[in-house]
């Protein structure tokens, strides 16, 4: 089977990169803007809230050693889903939090996948993360590729410091989430 992509946005990217990173039949993973009307926008233009991007990760994977469904599973371990607002330290539509589906069978994948974590009893407030149709996705500048591996303190004191990291370990004690 053929190589596919996958789309979410939790936040800020830096952050959503890492725990899809180095897993087998995963081929790379892109930090970069989508969702919005501007071609090419930057990193300030996106900040400012005028093109209507959301901060978010293209994951290329194979799905025949890596299945969608369980990109999903890592996605819903990495953000608050029931902040639709924003994600821990940032707030604002640039980073809140969407599965952009590519086709009709990510569409549901992720509808179940959604409907099973809200069913699951694990928060208390509703699962707010949209589920949305994939546009085009630009890739962030190249200083925000791969930020936990060119500046592991200062990734790791924002992951801390944000917020996120201890709320994935009060929610998914069973998953470090990187």
């Amino acid at each position: 089977m053929a190589e596919e992509t996958a789309i979410f946005a939790g936040g800020c990217f830096w952050c959503m990169v890492h725990p899809f990173d180095e897993l087998p039949g995963i081929k790379k993973v892109v930090s970069g803007y989508t969702g919005g009307a501007k071609p090419n926008p930057t990193y300030e233009e996106v900040c400012s809230g005028t093109t209507g991007h959301t901060e978010a990760v293209e994951i290329t994977f194979d799905p025949e050693i890596f299945p969608y469904k369980k990109l999903l599973e890592i996605y819903w371990r990495q953000i608050d889903p029931t902040d639709a607002g924003g994600q821990f330290y940032d707030r604002g539509p640039s980073y809140r939090p969407v599965i952009f589906y590519k086709n009709e069978a990510q569409k549901q994948v992720a509808e179940a996948s959604k409907k099973q974590l809200q069913e699951s009893g694990r928060f208390k407030k509703p699962i707010a993360v949209t589920i949305e149709p994939a546009s085009a996705f630009y890739p962030a500048e190249s200083y925000h590729q791969d930020y936990y591996k060119k500046n592991p303190a200062h990734y790791e004191a924002y992951r801390q410091g944000s917020g996120r990291a201890a709320f994935i370990r009060e929610h998914w004690r069973d998953f470090d989430g990187k």
